[in-house]
């Protein structure tokens, strides 16, 4: 592939602006970061007023629900889970997984989001249905992440669940098929501790460190998991997973609401990480995860939007403002979070959260870029941008997103799946289900 040039007024990454510079790009990875002034009698394609950012990454999803958005708000956790997600995840088919995967990952380019990790559950034991999602992903050309899950508790829908030797079988095959892929990881995602036996959990932590990747599970996001957990064991959650011997920096822990200093302690020792999903966290009720002690306990801590049921917006902007104003209004500081800390949380910690280059406009990071237009009115007055792209930026400022240097939304539309299609398609799954529009 022929090496491109990319350059604008400014580029933006991990807090650091340089002024005049070119991003070189070889076959979808930054090669060098140039001054302008160097690369004379070369082809660049400049974007005018404008400023290039990392694209930024949502480190928790489930896409498919993006379909249920509406479906059971403003409800306690348990008649969301049951009239809502356990409901119509029982008779959604692979077709339907696929729609609602383009309908979240379209939305998400939208907002400047050019990688997801899809923490994904509905496997009717086999791999079928993560590979639809998979799909929905190359085709829109979003760099994906598929989590898979690891379920066996009894009291979840069938399809959700597996046996500990079918579960390993099944997300080791679905990491060999996408192995070469640049586009694709597959990492082992054991669902929390209410949602997978202690097997199961260890089962996940063993196949993430035989094939040297992350892995991700729900933890302590309501209180009643961490009441249960201590119940049960007579330690939190996180102390638990410590007793197992698995609590390391290879594990991702989502939400991360209910935990106590020893906790923290804990995780900090350990290395091991956290995917904060503020509006979901607010959505159901759960409560504030500890941010400002996590940070200053070396924390590494990624962004994420969480289902589209339990949220209803799909933008990591929004999620880098509410983790700060959440903990300025908790600790009643407005000095205690800054926008700059939220900046890397929304894109290098989650490339790190993910064990992959992302998220940096730096050699050897993949070519997923954001083009910023300085002159939309949410930008305004120049000067403050690393200000304004997290308390102020609106969609209608980001005039181009590309992945692996290829341009997939400009100028409010996408470019590679007809957003009207997209429309049509969510309607008619609506239509099959009888939901009045």
């Amino acid at each position: 592939m022929p090496v491109t040039y990319f350059a604008a007024d400014f580029l933006y990454s991990e807090n650091q602006t340089l002024l005049n510079y070119a991003l070189v790009i070889n076959n979808g990875v930054i090669v060098d970061v140039l001054p302008v002034a160097s690369l004379q009698n070369t082809p660049i394609q400049h974007f005018s007023d404008c400023a290039i950012i990392p694209g930024f990454v949502n480190s928790h999803n489930h896409s498919f629900q993006s379909l249920l958005k509406g479906f059971c708000d403003d409800t306690d956790f348990f008649t969301w889970r049951d009239q809502g997600l356990y409901k119509y995840s029982q008779s959604i088919t692979k077709d339907e997984l696929y729609i609602g995967a383009l309908f979240a990952f379209g939305e998400m380019l939208k907002n400047g989001i050019t990688t997801v990790c899809d923490f994904f559950y509905i496997n009717d034991q086999a791999n079928d249905n993560a590979q639809a999602i998979i799909q929905a992903a190359k085709d829109l050309g979003i760099r994906i992440t598929l989590a898979r899950t690891m379920y066996d508790w009894d009291g979840a829908p069938v399809r959700y669940r597996e046996t500990v030797d079918q579960a390993v079988q099944n997300t080791l095959a679905l990491m060999d098929l996408y192995r070469e892929d640049p586009m694709v990881s597959v990492i082992p995602a054991p669902h929390s501790l209410h949602g997978a036996s202690t097997a199961m959990i260890e089962a996940g932590a063993a196949l993430a460190k035989a094939q040297n990747t992350m892995w991700h599970m729900h933890v302590a996001e309501g209180q009643y998991e961490r009441q249960m957990i201590q119940e049960k064991t007579g330690k939190s959650p996180i102390g638990f997973l410590d007793h197992l011997g698995i609590l390391g920096d290879a594990m991702v822990g989502i939400h991360c609401v209910w935990l106590d200093d020893a906790d923290i302690t804990l995780m900090a020792q350990s290395g091991a990480r956290v995917s904060y999903n503020p509006s979901s966290n607010m959505f159901l009720g759960d409560g504030i995860t500890p941010i400002k002690e996590l940070v200053e306990a070396g924390v590494c801590i990624s962004l994420g939007t969480d289902g589209g049921c339990s949220n209803n917006r799909a933008s990591i902007i929004e999620e880098m403002r509410m983790t700060t104003l959440l903990q300025k209004v908790k600790w009643t500081d407005a000095a205690v979070l800054s926008a700059e800390e939220t900046f890397l949380m929304g894109t290098a910690h989650g490339g790190d959260n993910l064990g992959q280059k992302l998220g940096k406009l730096a050699p050897s990071y993949a070519a997923d870029f954001v083009v910023v237009n300085l002159n939309d009115l949410s930008m305004q007055p120049r000067g403050h941008f690393g200000k304004h792209i997290v308390y102020s930026a609106q969609p209608a400022a980001l005039q181009a997103v590309y992945v692996s240097g290829n341009c997939v939304m400009q100028a409010g539309q996408l470019k590679n799946v007809d957003e009207t299609d997209i429309v049509r398609r969510v309607q008619a799954v609506m239509d099959r289900w009888g939901v009045a529009p």
